[in-house]
């Protein structure tokens, strides 16, 4: 079973609330919420593909000084396992655009587990529930 490495980022903003991404209709999870981030190419650190896929994603920029890596999920899906570190970051520039997702949200930390997400973003709740 192949391994899939993806990074996930947690942005929360000044009200301390964290941007939840909706996957768009056609792609695998479909209308699911999820950490934005992206698969890790060959080559890169999981920093640099979180900079590179918030720009894309989202439209903004990230300097690697302000991901924090926070925790991981592994998680085995039917067809792959899953290994997604998951950063925390409090400053970006840019304004948060939906340029890949169906719609964007931002959440209390307290209401995350209100929203369906793909399984390996469920155990990553009450670490942000603790750290946020």
């Amino acid at each position: 079973m192949p391994v899939v490495l993806v990074a996930a980022v947690a942005l929360v903003d000044s009200d301390g609330r964290i941007l939840l991404a909706q996957r768009p209709d056609g792609k695998a999870m479909a209308g699911l919420w999820e950490f934005p981030g992206g698969k890790i190419e060959p080559g890169e650190t999981p920093e640099a593909a979180l900079i590179r896929e918030l720009h894309e994603e989202l439209g903004i920029d990230v300097s690697a000084a302000c991901l924090a890596p926070l925790t991981f999920a592994s998680h085995t899906y039917e067809t792959f396992h899953l290994l997604m570190p998951l950063y925390v970051c409090r400053k970006w520039t840019g304004f948060v655009q939906p340029r890949e997702h169906k719609a964007l949200k931002w959440v209390p930390s307290s209401e995350l587990a209100d929203y369906p997400m793909p399984a390996a973003d469920l155990p990553l709740i009450p670490f942000l529930r603790d750290y946020i």
